[in-house]
């Protein structure tokens, strides 16, 4: 799942990167309201972390102008203000979630992942097709009860094609969800990645198919 942290203090910016990372999160970083501005006309997330106290064009103002154009990201705010005036203002604007420093970073991962779920599959943590259970939250899967075992990538693919199930995925979709701006993608890691995950999945009779031309399906369990 792909992330944007809009934040100007470097320190925190990196140490976030660094762990949402770990995480098996693609992330990218603005460090200022207006850059922030910029890359959301441009560029889809599943998630933004939004600081109130940035440069150049502040929180309210990037989550006005988001929301005014229409953008149904879920946003998290991450703010060192507290007071219920701010909290009310931020959630009026249309945030999904106000979250203050200093914070736990369990607590703040536990929500993104909480928002994301949310948008996709209406909050649940458990995905299944099938044999197939995807745990979101203890990031787990199991294949006719029994563990599977998956890189962070495969996991990444997998929950994308299951919370899409029943739509084609093509690779620039797939590659945008687990890459950040600073990430290289090799010309055939997601077909690569696809193919590993194809055949730990085929032998319970999972299939993810190829659509040629167009990208991936995994077809809606019947």
């Amino acid at each position: 799942m792909r992330v944007l942290i809009a934040e100007d203090d470097p320190v925190l910016a990196d140490a976030l990167m660094r762990s949402l990372r770990q995480s098996d999160f693609a992330v990218d970083c603005a460090h200022d309201g207006e850059q922030a501005d910029h890359v959301l006309t441009a560029q889809n997330y599943d998630l933004v972390i939004l600081d109130l106290g940035l440069p150049k064009l502040d929180g309210f103002e990037v989550l006005k102008r988001l929301r005014r154009r229409g953008a149904m990201v879920p946003v998290l705010v991450l703010t060192a203000r507290d007071a219920l005036t701010d909290r009310v203002k931020g959630l009026d604007l249309g945030a999904d979630d106000y979250l203050t420093k200093p914070f736990d970073l369990p607590e703040l991962e536990a929500r993104m992942r909480a928002l994301i779920r949310r948008g996709y599959s209406g909050g649940g943590s458990l995905l299944m097709h099938g044999p197939l259970t995807l745990d979101t939250g203890g990031r787990r899967a199991t294949l006719d009860g029994a563990p599977l075992e998956l890189s962070a990538r495969e996991l990444g693919v997998l929950e994308i094609l299951m919370l899409r199930s029943g739509r084609v995925v093509n690779k620039e979709q797939l590659a945008e969800k687990l890459y950040g701006w600073d990430e290289e993608v090799g010309s055939n890691a997601i077909e690569v990645c696809v193919h590993r995950l194809r055949r730990k999945l085929e032998p319970a009779g999972v299939a993810i198919r190829t659509i040629r031309g167009l990208g991936y399906l995994l077809e809606k369990d019947a």
